[in-house]
């Protein structure tokens, strides 16, 4: 029998990979052994899906892609969740030590990127943060850094409810025919009851003033009136 035709509509089509994977460093490892030095390569790896999950690995082995491959599936054991809030950011500044690296990682507002180096850099955007301010001290070393950012981001508290992203609600609840009208209605209620309480705040701020004022002016004149029958 003849080989039947080959059609490109057979290709297999690429795998959707569930992790964004990041090679931090790669080492050439000797190990001195009876007949010699043995080498191999050590490949440290982050992994993230940049929508709060993020993990490290590190491999070793004869070859850099079977290192690679190890570090991974060991990274992706140890995945940790990561809390981020509207602004794409952190939810609270966060001071860290481990080892010989010192860590400082602090949130920013909308637009501000990822103001970081290195690994560091590297695990925050896998992770899915896309505005934050940091600063490493100590060392150079990335895989102690690496180590050192996962530990602090492990440390980071929950995000709270106000501060969470609303995207999701929103996609799941459509509105209706009709509905932008009732919204716009609620809306203008909502404007209008912040602007009557910003009103009494003014107003009380103002009879706060006048009596302060009056007092003064009493005081004022009491003390004139003293100064007065002092002179006779």
């Amino acid at each position: 029998m003849g080989k039947k035709p080959f059609n490109k509509s057979q290709r297999r089509e690429k795998e959707v990979k569930e992790f964004d994977e990041e090679v931090l460093q790669i080492d050439r490892v000797t190990r001195v052994v009876k007949g010699g030095r043995r080498l191999r390569f050590r490949c440290t790896v982050a992994i993230g899906d940049r929508k709060g999950r993020v993990g490290i690995g590190i491999g070793k082995a004869s070859e850099v892609v079977n290192g690679i491959k190890k570090a991974v599936s060991k990274a992706k054991k140890s995945l940790i969740k990561v809390p981020i809030t509207k602004t794409d950011s952190i939810p609270h500044e966060i001071k860290l030590k481990h080892k010989a690296s010192r860590i400082f990682i602090m949130p920013a507002s909308a637009g501000t990127g990822v103001i970081a180096g290195g690994s560091l850099r590297k695990i925050l955007s896998l992770a899915g943060v896309k505005n934050v301010l940091s600063k490493t001290f100590g060392t150079n070393n990335k895989v102690i850094n690496a180590q050192a950012t996962l530990k602090a981001l492990k440390k980071l508290r929950p995000v709270k409810k106000s501060m969470e992203k609303v995207e999701e609600k929103e996609e799941k609840k459509p509105v209706k025919k009709g509905g932008e009208e009732k919204a716009e209605k609620k809306e203008d209620k909502k404007a209008a009851k912040v602007e009557a309480k910003e009103r009494k705040k003014e107003e009380k701020a103002e009879k706060k003033a006048r009596k302060k004022e009056e007092k003064a002016e009493k005081k004022a004149k009491k003390e004139a009136e003293k100064a007065k029958k002092s002179d006779k």
